[in-house]
């Protein structure tokens, strides 16, 4: 290659030439198959005059990447030279012989600027606020299935997947995007059987995830091991207004951790601890919590085993909170003495507007104390103690209360199942007058359906 300076200045016989072009013929055929223009090969002199003027000839003008920068990442990975016409494979002669040539041409990229541009690269492809490209990932990690209908809801405000068969792995894969997703608000995880070890990798998800406001975990078996980590999401969070953990067998052992992280967390409105296993342990800590938490404002505790002492601790917690609105106690064993305590809590209660203690086993001296916090209460507008062997005289006292109380804001009472007489029918008329807007429903009067006489 350095033959043609020397060429240039001081011209060859033919014979010295012919030779030099049949040198050369294998590095034409090369620039042949790489350049983008005529062959580089000096065939005359004039052909080597201009060798001199453009050192990388072929090109009319300075050569430009052809590529984008995916492209050249990936090329790099390949062996594959991306870096335009003009450059050759072997690059480090083709540089010597532009500088005896002194140059002209555009810089050669160096191996510094490239890597510059693959760093620019992986910034680009980070930003992804879906977080498609990181489940992607995730699934491959954990060796499952990615969810189709998740890549497809990922830009939607609500994600519902209900019954997919996630288990732990597929939720922790799930849970990866999810840190970064903005655009997901409402999620819905029912039943996916995530146990305590997906339960706990949704928790560490929500504690990062500042956009998702309402999440239902409900029958994935969690267990306390799922408990004690949203336990201590509660702690962290302070985005999420709706949680549902319904049906995840937790028993009192995990309301010693979700208990004080009600206290904690004064942002959650709406929590669903239904069709559990929870007993009368559970009755004494969440009566603690219940008394100082200031942010809730609807609580189920329906389909558990509170009973005894648990319940009447869980009354006494209601009677000293300011912010619930409603309560669903629904399928417990209050009995007598949870009923008594839930009188007292209405007298002291003043922002309950909801409570449903149907299927309780309350007999009519429970419903008599019912009715005795019933007198003084100002909030209540619905109150459900159906399904509870109350009797007519059960009925009847709770009606009368609120003939005796005239800035009672009853507007719903529900008797279902219960069968009153005569007697009920009368009052419930002269209190319709008080409270037109007053609607009771029971389980039929007796005496209406007698035997045809023959």
């Amino acid at each position: 290659m350095v033959h043609g300076k020397k060429l240039a200045a001081d011209p060859p016989p033919p014979s010295e030439l012919e030779d030099d072009d049949a040198g050369a013929g294998s590095e034409t055929l090369q620039l042949e198959e790489v350049g983008s223009g005529s062959p580089r090969g000096p065939s005359s002199a004039k052909g080597i005059a201009n060798r001199q003027e453009r050192p990388l000839s072929g090109c009319e003008e300075p050569p430009s990447l052809p590529f984008s920068f995916s492209i050249q990442r990936r090329g790099s990975r390949t062996g594959v030279d991306v870096r335009g016409p003009g450059v050759l494979d072997g690059g480090e002669e083709e540089e010597d012989e532009e500088e005896e040539l002194g140059g002209g041409g555009e810089r050669e990229i160096s191996h510094e600027d490239y890597d510059t541009d693959l760093e620019l690269g992986d910034e680009e492809a980070a930003y992804d606020p879906t977080g498609q490209t990181r489940y992607a990932e995730a699934c491959r990690a954990l060796q499952v299935a990615p969810a189709s209908c998740f890549l497809r809801r990922m830009r939607s405000s609500e994600l519902s997947m209900m019954h997919r068969g996630l288990g732990p792995q597929g939720t922790k894969a799930l849970s990866v995007p999810l840190v970064t997703n903005t655009s997901i608000l409402r999620l819905n995880l029912r039943d996916n059987w995530m146990e305590g070890m997906g339960g706990a990798a949704i928790a560490e998800m929500l504690k990062e995830n500042c956009y998702i406001t309402e999440v239902d975990l409900s029958d994935n078996n969690l267990g306390d091991y799922g408990a004690r980590a949203v336990a201590g999401m509660l702690r962290a969070n302070g985005t999420l207004l709706s949680l549902n953990l319904s049906g995840n067998r937790f028993t009192d052992q995990s309301v010693e951790h979700l208990g004080p992280a009600l206290v904690a967390n004064s942002k959650l409105r709406h929590l669903d601890l239904s069709h559990n296993s929870l007993g009368e342990r559970a009755g004494k800590h969440l009566g603690d919590s219940v008394s100082e938490n200031t942010g809730l404002r609807s609580l189920s505790l329906a389909w558990n085993g509170i009973r005894g002492r648990g319940a009447v601790m869980l009354a006494n917690g209601l009677g000293g909170n300011i912010s619930l609105r409603a309560v669903d106690l629904t399928f417990n064993g209050f009995g007598k003495e949870g009923a008594v305590a839930l009188g007292r809590a209405l007298k002291e209660n003043n922002a309950l507007e909801e409570l449903n203690v149907s299927s309780n086993r309350i007999p009519p001296e429970g419903a008599i104390h019912l009715a005795m916090g019933l007198k003084v209460n100002k909030t209540i507008k619905s109150l459900k103690v159906g399904r509870n062997p109350i009797q007519n005289a059960g009925c009847y006292g709770i009606l009368q209360s609120l003939q005796e109380n005239p800035n009672s804001a009853m507007e719903k009472l529900d008797f279902s199942d219960v069968t009153v007489n005569q007697d009920f029918e009368d009052l419930y008329t002269a209190v319709k007058e008080m409270f037109p807007a007053l609607t009771v429903n029971h389980g039929g009067r007796i005496g209406v359906f007698k035997k045809a006489k023959a």
